[in-house]
């Protein structure tokens, strides 16, 4: 009924998903007390039917069936290294000429979930609601008599998500309840059965991933301190870039910092949410930094160092910040009060979803094509300088010749990592939602997430090492004497050593 593509053997996908089929299970007690919970096997399982013609002849009523899942399959228990669960349901649905799908159908689900984590124990209550859900399905062969018990083909629905898997089972009981006078659950033809997708993260790929998290926390942090140190070193006030530079090492440490090991050991659902804002406010960081990292090498420009200058470019990206955080809370955040709650459930909020991950994605590009831009203009005012190479002494031109070649490899390394980051973005918008786009979805396999943290931590620590203030002095001899003498600096100050990169200082080159 619906595909999902097979795991690649060399480097397995951070999710897996598995597949259950819904027991008919029959409620025989009249006004369906509540607390009783319908197990499909194992040695409380409910009375069954096989199907709706067995409730026909046998005379029971839609209304006392119960739809029973239990998750895991038997035999098998879920493990907090899972760290989330997602469900999504489909129907089957069978065409009939008297009973057909009515445009607009809405199922009316009324669904409970609970848990226990021995196999003998109690069922306890986690969430119960009652939700509305738009079908959206198609038949695709004409609508005879002939055509009959043909089903329609249905779009996923999305159904549950859980911020933590702090449980060994699970069990969704589910009721499709019908009122004509309430025009409940009428008109969406018969359902025949219900399938679900249980879609969950390897216990593998967690334990990688927190290991790497582990070691890189350390990292960060040592050269983070060291950074600082030469800076609070320095007899003048830190510049605007050393400071951006540090916050960009204060929020990758942030990003870092394994919290995620706490999840395992407590019932913390709200990590999913935690996560998403550590990697906003680590986003916002980065974009920006790369906005300011640039500008401040535009040496034509006469204003720098000051971050008022910037707000007409990094405003937008705290707006666009702030928009997804608003986003990412009214949807997970209302999860961890009602696990079945989805904001795909309504059109407006499909339609909302979907233009906001498409602008999202539209926006990643244009940022990208703006500091392509920026990059080039910081490389022709480079070229422009080096005309004033030839005149210096040979030791001295090829210690500049150096810092010019290291400088725009530097930058091209800045333009790698800033196209990896947002095919990242985009690629993750669109599996937030990968069920809404049909058959289509992108494969992400644990190789490109991890490697993409990786990159993101060495450019972080690269530009940290590289743009640390050094005590060092080059060329002072002839700097004395030498009235067309050169320093090129990233900080507009008095010469740096290793931190200087362009600036021009000589009565020929003065700007």
């Amino acid at each position: 009924h619906f595909f999902f593509p097979p795991m690649i053997a060399h480097a397995p996908s951070p999710t897996t998903a598995v597949h259950y089929l819904a027991t008919k299970c029959v409620d025989a007690v009249k006004g369906h007390q509540s607390g009783r919970w319908f197990m499909p096997w194992g040695p409380n399982q409910c009375d069954k039917i096989q199907d709706f013609d067995e409730a026909m002849s046998k005379k029971i009523e839609a209304n006392d069936i119960v739809f029973a899942v239990h998750i895991p399959l038997p035999n098998k228990e879920m493990s907090p290294w899972f760290q989330f669960m997602l469900v999504i349901l489909q129907f089957d649905i069978a065409f009939k000429m008297y009973n057909q799908i009515e445009d607009g159908a809405v199922a009316t689900i009324d669904v409970g979930v609970a848990y226990r984590d021995d196999m003998l124990g109690e069922w306890t209550e986690m969430a119960h609601s009652i939700e509305r859900r738009k079908l959206s399905c198609n038949f695709t062969t004409t609508k005879t008599y002939e055509n009959e018990g043909r089903y329609y083909e249905c779009d996923l629905l999305p159904f549950m998500e859980l911020g933590n898997v702090a449980h060994k089972y699970y069990l969704l009981n589910i009721r499709l309840p019908v009122s004509e006078r309430n025009k409940i659950n009428v008109g969406i033809g018969e359902i025949k059965d219900i399938r679900l997708v249980g879609i969950h993260q390897n216990g593998g790929f967690t334990k990688v991933w927190f290991a790497m998290k582990t070691f890189l926390t350390p990292s960060i942090l040592i050269i983070l301190v060291w950074y600082w140190r030469r800076i609070t070193l320095m007899t003048r006030p830190p510049v605007l870039l050393e400071k951006v530079i540090f916050a960009l090492g204060l929020c990758m440490t942030f990003i870092n910092i394994p919290v995620e090991w706490f999840s395992v050991g407590f019932n913390w659902t709200w990590m999913l949410l935690f996560g998403d804002i550590r990697q906003g406010i680590f986003y916002a960081m980065l974009l920006s930094f790369w906005i300011i990292f640039c500008g401040e090498h535009l040496m034509d420009q006469m204003e720098r160092n000051r971050f008022s200058i910037y707000w007409k470019q990094v405003g937008p990206i705290v707006f666009g910040s702030f928009c997804l955080f608003i986003f990412d809370m009214c949807e997970r955040g209302v999860q961890l009060k009602n696990p079945f709650y989805s904001i795909w459930a309504s059109d407006v909020g499909t339609e909302l979803a979907m233009a906001f991950i498409i602008v999202a994605g539209i926006c990643a590009c244009l940022y990208f094509l703006f500091l392509c831009f920026m990059v080039f203009q910081v490389f022709r005012n480079i070229s422009g300088k080096r005309s004033s190479l030839p005149a210096m002494s040979k030791a001295r031109r090829l210690h500049y010749e150096g810092l010019i070649f290291r400088f725009k490899f530097l930058m091209l390394v800045t333009l790698t990592c800033a196209a990896m980051t947002v095919i990242f973005f985009i690629i993750s918008q669109v599996n937030e939602g990968h069920w809404h786009w049909g058959d289509y979805t992108v494969q992400v396999n644990s190789a490109f997430f991890t490697g993409i943290y990786g990159m993101w931590n060495l450019y972080v620590f690269a530009i940290m090492f590289l743009y640390a203030p050094s005590h060092k002095r080059y060329g002072d001899e002839q700097s004395r004497g030498d009235g067309e003498d050169i320093q090129l600096t990233t900080t507009i100050t008095h010469v740096d050593g290793p931190t200087e990169i362009y600036k021009m200082t000589g009565k020929a080159a003065q700007e």
